[in-house]
């Protein structure tokens, strides 16, 4: 390959090649990554796409402001989500809440503001993380604002598909609610997944290599998609389009 790209590009492509034409893709509060992901997505192989962004204002159909999204997302209306978390656990649970003990926490965060209901309404749910630790990777969370997998017979149309980080992409298997590896990136060993990943997940024979940005993909993001990401997210294409 003859050009270089940042590992936030790398996974804004790999977001995007989540979203399928037709897909109605929604994106929450402090994601610029998954933002980009879906309109890189518009821009290329899914142009029949619909794109919810919180805070722009092309990509945000709504007058009365979360209650219609998340009215739609309760009517089945959103095939794709992006969702993230403090902690993951290897079952798919993530952790928006607090670190440590629930009434005596390390750390108090946000909270879900709506991650649970989004986690279960949503077709498919895309986790990502842009560290890849066994801080954040756990065998277990310490409190879960939204779980993986739910018993049988529960309403749950959808949950979670796929986890994205800077060093792998992992598929979830729903029925048996466990992750697996399905490629590293480049220059990235089994070994170094395996010794940041505080949870244990399936590995196949061979491990493919996840694909790299084309050089298309990089001239449309670098154009068009930041152009239009500046709107919501002036910060972060600024950090990504210094130096």
């Amino acid at each position: 390959m003859g050009w270089a790209y940042r590992v936030e590009e790398l996974l804004i492509t790999v977001l995007a090649g989540e979203i399928r034409d037709g897909d109605v893709a929604a994106v929450g509060g402090r994601s610029p990554i998954p933002a980009a992901a879906t309109l890189l997505a518009l821009y290329t192989h899914a142009p029949n796409a619909t794109a919810i962004i919180l805070g722009s204002r092309r990509h945000f159909p709504f007058t009365e402001g979360s209650k219609e999204f998340f009215d739609l997302a309760q009517r089945g209306g959103i095939d794709l989500f992006f969702l993230s978390g403090v902690q993951i656990d290897g079952q798919g649970n993530i952790n928006l809440h607090v670190v440590g003990d629930y009434e005596q926490p390390r750390v108090r965060f946000q909270g879900g503001m709506g991650s649970g209901m989004l986690y279960y309404m949503a077709r498919r749910v895309v986790l990502f993380r842009m560290e890849h630790s066994r801080r954040v990777f756990v065998p277990r969370v310490d409190f879960i604002t939204a779980s993986g997998t739910t018993p049988p017979g529960a309403h749950r149309p959808g949950g979670p598909t796929a986890l994205v980080t800077p060093r792998c992409v992992f598929d979830f298997d729903r029925e048996r609610g466990r992750f697996r590896l399905r490629s590293l990136h480049p220059g990235v060993t089994l070994a170094e997944v395996v010794g940041r990943t505080g949870f244990e997940f399936d590995i196949p024979e061979a491990a493919p290599t996840t694909p790299e940005p084309t050089e298309e993909q990089l001239r449309v993001l670098r154009g068009p998609v930041l152009a239009e990401l500046a709107e919501v997210y002036p910060e972060f294409v600024k950090e990504l389009t210094a130096g």
